[in-house]
């Protein structure tokens, strides 16, 4: 394999336009100091995690692989042979082996154009490259319920629609509410949909329960979104989880980080990053804005760097590490080198480095150019870069995304690399996919069978079961109904398939399932309580490219 090029140019009036010009397929530090490179269970070594920002399944592949292809648009022609995935162009049934959806219409005769949504009622509507820019829809925890409303995916204006996009656009603002329906195509999502011509996409992957950004990074790193310690929080961001504690909801900033300003809790329990520190596996979370010693183009420094229009680079909402004490790096230390990126200590192997496993961005690139790779890093772009509607965009998000796998692919260790991109939540975007229900909950916030009822959805392995998993004091705990909304997930690797659907049931916490099963002889963060010790495996978006049973999944065929 060689790398995969990706260049963007601007074009004409219409601002940066994503356009695919070429393509070519072509340690650890921890609790203890290691002795060697950890083992791992595949030929994968590192693992990059990019974890974007608010985007549902059906924003970004709505008709994949068929673009329209207008004028003066970047052009997007699929390979053929190019597998459909369970989109509005070719819906398929995922209770019923993936057959498709004979006589369904989901693009002209949409169930949310009911009269329920009146006077926002709408059909789906594509976005162009020049329409990037768009408002943030509505997406927490109860109206997404209320929008899924128990399956019918039909209350997505009225629940989760917002209008009014920055910039002003009379073509946008005239949707109102209906905005909401909006998908982008290969035109716009350029790089996206090439990446996933060239490796593997999966259509069946969710965020781990309804909720906004911090209930997803939470989940990304730890599956457990009860056990909050709400002593400096407002009760909006939080609900009762039946014994008396309190279950995550929505998004407060971190307890104790430096830039938080807003609503701030801490959490009980344990993450992934713990885990990779009991082993000695080096890894970091590298978050755009993080290093308050640097000074923007604009002068701007500190907390306050802004590289985009209205939001500082670096939210503390979106940093997981910094809500446990264990991994937070309140006052954002520096790393005291670079060849310390990703250890628990410095280059002495005795002194713990101050950085505690929490980056800036750039230092994610600083260590690979220094061949300072670590096992785990997840990534999350600077604030105009990930991807959130009203502030950032697909084309900004897409030259971020660009940038890392063409600085992996161009670095030594490719060959043993894995890159996933996947996402938080998905910002109340349309998709048309009904949830299945693998944790449900009867607490006041859920809604999505009935007032104070989230128990049944699509289900695709077996009945809901009828108690929740176990909250962080071991009980069963209210307020983490789940699967929530459908999201992109994509694994960019040598090792990937190429040009492949994969419809096997996973979640945010995968992931953590992969490390854990890559890293960690299958340990898992809070059995019986963290969805990883539920979720499914990401193992078969991977080739098995001879008999060596290179990966577990490859030698159960």
């Amino acid at each position: 394999m060689g790398n995969l090029g990706r260049r963007f140019c601007r074009i004409g009036c219409m601002g940066w336009l994503a356009t695919l010009l070429a393509l070519g397929c072509t340690e650890e530090g921890g609790a203890r100091p290691p002795e060697a490179e950890p083992k791992t269970a595949t030929p994968i070594k590192h693992l990059v995690v990019i974890f974007g920002e608010n985007i549902s399944f059906d924003h970004y592949f709505a008709t994949y692989p068929k673009a329209e292809n207008r004028p003066n648009e970047p052009s997007f022609t699929a390979e053929r042979a190019t597998p459909s995935p369970n989109n509005l162009l070719t819906p398929l049934d995922p209770t019923n082996g993936f057959v498709p959806l004979d006589a369904v219409d989901l693009l002209h005769e949409n169930p949310n154009l009911s009269a329920a949504n009146a006077p926002d009622a709408a059909n789906p509507v594509r976005l162009g490259p020049s329409e990037a820019k768009t408002a943030d829809m509505g997406h927490d925890y109860t109206p997404e319920q209320r929008a899924a409303h128990a399956g019918a995916m039909d209350l997505f204006p009225k629940n989760v629609g917002s209008s009014a996009p920055p910039p002003e656009s009379a073509a946008l603002t005239a949707l109102g509410r209906g905005l909401v329906m909006a998908y982008y195509d290969g035109n716009t999502v350029s790089a996206i949909w090439q990446y996933a011509q060239n490796f593997a996409l999966n259509d069946n992957s969710w965020s781990t329960t309804f909720g906004p950004s911090t209930p997803g990074a939470i989940n990304l790193i730890s599956g457990q979104t009860n056990g909050v310690d709400a002593t400096t929080t407002t009760p909006d961001v939080v609900t009762p989880d039946g014994n008396g504690g309190y279950t995550l909801i929505g998004d407060p900033d971190p307890f104790g980080d430096d830039c938080s300003s807003q609503s701030q809790v801490s959490f009980q329990g344990r993450n992934i990053g713990d885990l990779l520190n009991e082993e000695g596996i080096r890894w970091g979370w590298f978050q755009g804005g993080f290093d308050r010693e640097v000074t923007n183009a604009d002068g701007s420094t500190g907390c306050g760097r802004l590289s985009g229009a209205s939001q500082a680079d670096y939210v503390p909402h979106h940093e997981p590490f910094q809500y446990y004490a264990s991994t937070a790096n309140p006052t954002h230390a520096r790393p005291s080198s670079v060849s310390a990126i990703g250890s628990t200590f410095a280059d002495d192997r005795v002194s713990r480095d101050p950085a505690n496993h929490q980056y800036d961005s750039h230092d994610f690139f600083d260590a690979l150019s220094a061949g300072n790779f670590p096992a785990v890093s997840y990534l999350k772009a600077p604030a105009f870069q990930d991807g959130h509607a009203g502030y950032s965009n697909p084309l900004d998000e897409q030259d971020f995304i660009v940038e890392v796998v063409s600085a992996v692919q161009a670095s030594k260790d490719w060959d043993s690399t894995a890159i996933i991109l996947a996402y938080d939540d998905s910002d109340g975007w349309y998709d048309h996919q009904a949830p299945p229900i693998v944790n449900p909950s009867n607490g006041e916030d859920d809604a999505l069978n009935g007032d104070g009822l989230c128990n049944q959805g699509a289900q695709q392995t077996g009945p809901a079961p009828s108690a929740p998993l176990l909250g962080a004091d071991g009980k069963p705990a209210l307020g983490r109904c789940g699967y929530g909304t459908r999201l992109p997930l994509l694994v960019i690797s040598p090792w990937s398939r190429k040009n492949f659907v994969d419809h096997t049931l996973t979640d945010q916490t995968s992931i953590s399932r992969f490390i854990e099963d890559n890293w960690l002889g299958g340990k898992r963060i809070q059995p019986g309580g963290s969805f990883d010790t539920i979720a499914g495996s990401l193992e078969n978006m991977f080739e098995c490219p001879d008999e060596r049973g290179d990966f577990p999944h490859c030698t159960e065929r």
